[in-house]
């Protein structure tokens, strides 16, 4: 039987858990509890270089990503190794994440969010959907799939979903002591950080953390549209 985690992490590629939620995940790791990342594509596409074959990018970024979540405390890391740019949602792409629930059985999950307006990448837009679809209420119902009841993988209800890069923001989650390890973590993405040539990411980040902060009681924040799922 897998080992329950309270918290699940799904990112449509390496390194946007980073931006989204690195500082939270390393306060709940901290605060002794457990984190499992599931990465939906391995990001094959995403580079500048020319002379990078996808496969050869995959395993960079892959190793970049468990790098990362050793930085945070993380528990595992799941690759589902589905085409970078190329989700769908599909029944196929759903059960891979109801599964999961029902294994894992967190009571936070936490992902892109499929509304956010103007550019956003399609693979972001398709995971929040799919990994909100399947919450609820395809882990929480019997019926949904039946035939995971017979690999005892019984219904789960979630209690709460946070989306990151939401636009609509209702929770604010204080990383002032974990920043350095967001920072430390994303630096592990040395392809992608390289990519970006931005030689003030920490700074660049560390006004949007305070400006997320903005009104509350601490100094940098991370920013969040909370579900509840309590009802």
């Amino acid at each position: 039987m897998t080992q329950p985690a309270q918290i699940l992490v799904i990112s449509p590629h390496p390194d946007d858990a980073e931006y989204g939620v690195a500082g939270t995940v390393a306060r709940w790791t901290r605060a002794g509890r457990q984190v499992i990342y599931v990465i939906c594509t391995s990001g094959e596409k995403g580079t500048g270089d020319r002379r990078l074959e996808p496969e050869q990018l995959r395993a960079i970024r892959e190793k970049e990503q468990l790098a990362a979540a050793d930085v945070l405390g993380v528990r595992e890391v799941i690759f589902l190794r589905l085409p970078d740019q190329g989700l769908e949602d599909t029944p196929f792409f759903r059960e891979k994440i109801v599964r999961l629930i029902r294994q894992y059985r967190p009571e936070t999950v936490v992902t892109a969010d499929p509304y956010r307006r103007y550019i956003w990448h399609r693979d972001h837009r398709i995971t929040g959907q799919v990994v909100l679809d399947a919450v609820f209420p395809y882990a929480r119902d019997h019926l949904a799939y039946p035939a995971m009841l017979a690999e005892g993988l019984e219904p789960h209800k979630v209690r709460e979903v946070l989306f990151w890069a939401a636009e609509d923001v209702n929770y604010r989650s204080d990383i002032t002591d974990t920043f350095h390890l967001k920072i430390a973590a994303l630096r592990c993405h040395a392809s992608q950080v390289k990519d970006l040539g931005n030689p003030h990411l920490e700074d660049r980040l560390r006004q949007r953390c305070q400006a997320a902060a903005e009104g509350e009681d601490f100094d940098l924040a991370e920013a969040f549209h909370r579900v509840d799922i309590t009802w």
